[in-house]
C-alpha cells in the first residue's frame, strides 16, 4: 500500500477533521496501479502555515480553501506554481464562483469543489486527482526511462561506429602519406581491412533500420504463403563466398513441407541472421546445417553449426540488443550485436519460440518453432 501526503488547508477545524475522517480508511486503485494508494492527512489552518509545510516537506496533493486569514488560498496556489513544485491542488471553498474557479484553474488548480461537500463527493474528487497524479508520475517515469534508453543507445552506437571509423581513417592516412611505398599492392591489406570495416558499419546501420521498423510497429507486413526452401537457399547463397573461404560446408535438409503464412522480408531477416552467424562463428572445415520441418501445428526451423559454441551462462545474453559474446575465439569477428535480438522480436510477432542448445567447442543449435497460421484457402473458405 502506497501512502500519499495530503495537506488540508482550511481555517475551519470541522472541515479539516472531517476530511481526515473521510480519507482515513479510503484507498484508490486503478488499472496498472500497484499497490493501491491511501492517504496521510496533514492539517494547516492558515496560508502561512501551509507554505511552511510545503517548503519543508511538499505533499503530493493540497486541498486548499481560498478564504483564509492572512495569505489567501490563491496566493498559496501561485507560490506552488511559481516554484514549479510537483503538487496537485484542489480548491475547496464556500465562496464558489465561476470567476474564482476560472482563476484557480488558469493558475494551475487541478479541480474545484465547493463546500459543503458530502463524503462521497470528496472521495470521488480524491479518486480523480489521485489517478491524475498516478498517470502524471508514470508519464514522467517513462519519459525519464526513454531518455536513459536513448542515452545508452547513442553511447553504444557511437562506440560501435567510432572504432571502425578510426581504423579506416588511420589506413587512409597511411596510404595518403605513402608510408608503405609507391607500389599499390603494398596497400592491399589496408584496403581489404577498410572495406571490411565499411561492411560492418553498413550491417550495423541496416540492422538498426530493421530494429526501428519492428519496434515502431510501422512496418507494413505482407502475410502470404511462403516456400521456406527458397528463402533458406537464398540465405545460404549469400553466405557461400565466406563459407568457401572458411571451408564450411552448407547443408539444407528439407522434407515435403506445408507453406508458411508469413512476411517474406521477415523470414529473410531470420534466415540471413541465423545462417550468417552459423558460418561466421564456425571453425574452418566445419559445417552448417539448416533443417526445415512442418507439422500439423507448427513450422520447425533448426540451424546447426559445428562452431565455437556458447557457455551456458552466456545463452540468455544472446538476444539482448548490442550483446556480443566475446572470447579468445570470437573477439575478431565483427557484427552489430543486433541480429539475434531482431530474430527474437520477429519470432515473437508470430507467437513463436526460439531455443538454443550449445556445447562449447562443439557447436550450437538454434531451434525456431513458429505456429502455422491458416492458409489463404482456409481464410477464404475454399479449403
Amino acid at each position: 500500500m502506497e501512502i500519499l501526503d495530503v495537506l488540508v488547508v482550511d481555517d475551519e477545524p470541522g472541515i479539516r477533521s472531517g476530511v481526515t475522517r473521510i480519507l482515513r480508511n479510503f484507498s484508490v486503485n486503478y488499472p496498472f496501479m500497484d499497490p493501491d494508494i491511501q492517504f496521510n492527512v496533514i492539517e494547516a489552518a492558515t496560508g502561512e502555515e501551509a507554505l511552511g509545510i510545503i517548503n519543508v516537506n511538499p505533499p503530493a496533493i493540497v486541498l486548499l480553501d481560498n478564504k483564509l486569514p492572512g495569505i489567501q488560498g490563491v496566493e498559496v496556489l501561485e507560490h506552488i506554481n511559481n516554484h514549479q513544485l510537483d503538487i496537485l491542488v484542489m480548491m475547496i471553498t464556500s465562496y464558489a464562483s465561476l470567476e474564482l474557479a476560472v482563476k484557480a484553474t488558469n493558475i494551475g488548480a487541478y479541480d474545484f469543489v465547493p463546500k459543503p461537500f458530502t463524503p462521497q463527493e470528496l472521495k470521488a474528487s480524491m479518486e480523480n486527482i489521485t489517478k491524475h497524479y498516478f498517470l502524471r508520475r508514470m508519464t514522467r517515469k517513462l519519459h525519464k526511462e526513454g531518455k536513459i534508453v536513448r542515452f545508452k543507445f547513442l553511447t553504444l552506437l557511437s562506440h560501435e561506429l567510432k572504432s571502425p571509423l578510426n581504423a579506416i581513417e588511420g589506413y587512409l592516412k597511411l596510404m595518403q602519406e605513402k608510408q608503405a611505398g609507391e607500389n599499390i599492392d603494398d596497400y592491399q591489406d589496408m584496403i581489404d581491412r577498410s572495406l571490411s570495416r565499411v561492411k560492418s558499419m553498413r550491417t550495423l546501420i541496416m540492422d538498426l533500420l530493421d530494429l526501428t521498423r519492428i519496434d515502431s510497429g510501422k512496418k507494413k507486413r505482407d502475410l502470404r504463403e511462403l516456400d521456406l526452401e527458397l528463402i533458406a537457399k537464398s540465405a545460404m547463397d549469400g553466405m557461400t563466398p565466406l563459407a568457401v573461404q572458411r571451408d564450411v560446408k552448407l547443408i539444407l535438409d528439407i522434407e515435403e513441407q506445408q507453406p508458411l503464412m508469413a512476411d517474406a522480408e521477415e523470414m529473410e531477416i531470420i534466415f540471413n541472421n541465423l545462417i550468417s552467424n552459423a558460418v561466421k562463428y564456425n571453425k574452418d572445415g566445419g559445417s552448417v546445417k539448416c533443417v526445415i520441418r512442418s507439422t500439423q501445428g507448427e513450422m520447425i526451423i533448426k540451424v546447426i553449426d559445428t562452431g565455437f559454441g556458447i557457455e551456458a551462462d552466456d545463452i540468455p545474453k544472446l538476444f539482448q540488443e548490442f550483446s556480443r559474446i566475446k572470447n579468445a575465439s570470437t573477439r575478431n569477428i565483427s557484427g552489430s550485436g543486433l541480429g539475434l535480438s531482431i530474430v527474437k522480436k520477429l519470432v515473437d510477432l508470430y507467437n513463436g519460440k526460439i531455443e538454443v542448445e550449445s556445447i562449447p567447442g562443439q557447436g550450437t543449435t538454434f531451434t525456431l518453432r513458429i505456429p502455422m497460421l491458416p492458409s489463404l484457402n482456409e481464410i477464404t473458405g475454399l479449403a
